[in-house]
C-alpha cells in the first residue's frame, strides 16, 4: 500500500473522512483537548488514496507527555466505509508505528479498544491518566523500546 505525508492541503479531505468515521460530536473527546493548539508530528500523519484519488484512510499523531515522558498519541486512525476489512487500517499503524520508531520515539498510547489495538502490540497502561470523562480501560500504551513504559504513570498533558 502507498502512503503519504498528510500536507495541509489534504487536512479538509481528512477531517471529512474523520466526519464520516465517527460520531457527531468527536471533537468533544478528551484526547481532543490534548491537540488543541499543538500541531501533530507531522512526519507521522500519513494517509493512502484509493484510484480515484479520494483519501480511503488516515492517521494522525500528537505529542503528549506522560509526568516528563514524551509520549506520542495516536489518533484519530480511519478508514473510509467503503475500503473496510482491506488491512488499510492495520497497514497503516504498521507503517506510522515502524517510522515513529525510526525517528527515535519511545513510547505510544491512544484511546481505544483493547481486542483491536492487541494486535499491534499496545496493553491498557496502569497509571495513566487521560483527562476525563475517559473510561481507563481503554487507555492503552504500547513500546517501541523495550521497558519504555516501565514505571511512566500520571496525567497526559500537552506537550509542544
Amino acid at each position: 500500500m502507498d502512503f503519504q505525508i498528510e500536507t495541509q492541503a489534504d487536512w479538509w479531505e481528512v477531517e471529512a473522512l474523520f466526519d464520516t468515521c465517527f460520531a457527531p460530536g468527536r471533537e468533544a473527546l478528551s484526547s481532543y483537548r490534548l491537540r488543541d493548539g499543538v500541531d501533530p508530528v507531522a512526519r507521522l500523519c500519513r494517509l493512502s488514496r484509493d484510484e480515484t484519488w479520494q483519501v480511503a484512510g488516515a492517521i494522525r499523531f500528537w505529542p503528549v507527555r506522560v509526568g516528563t515522558a514524551p509520549c506520542l498519541l495516536l489518533g484519530p486512525v480511519a478508514v473510509h466505509p467503503t475500503h473496510q476489512s482491506e488491512g488499510l487500517g492495520g497497514a497503516l499503524i504498521h507503517n506510522s508505528l515502524a517510522t515513529a520508531r525510526e525517528d527515535g520515539w519511545e513510547r505510544v498510547m491512544l484511546v481505544g479498544d483493547a481486542p483491536y489495538y492487541s494486535r499491534f502490540g499496545f496493553e491498557k497502561l496502569a497509571g495513566v491518566e487521560m483527562p476525563p470523562p475517559t473510561n481507563p480501560e481503554r487507555v492503552l500504551g504500547h513500546a517501541l523500546v523495550d521497558g519504555a513504559w516501565d514505571g511512566i504513570e500520571g496525567i497526559v498533558e500537552r506537550w509542544s
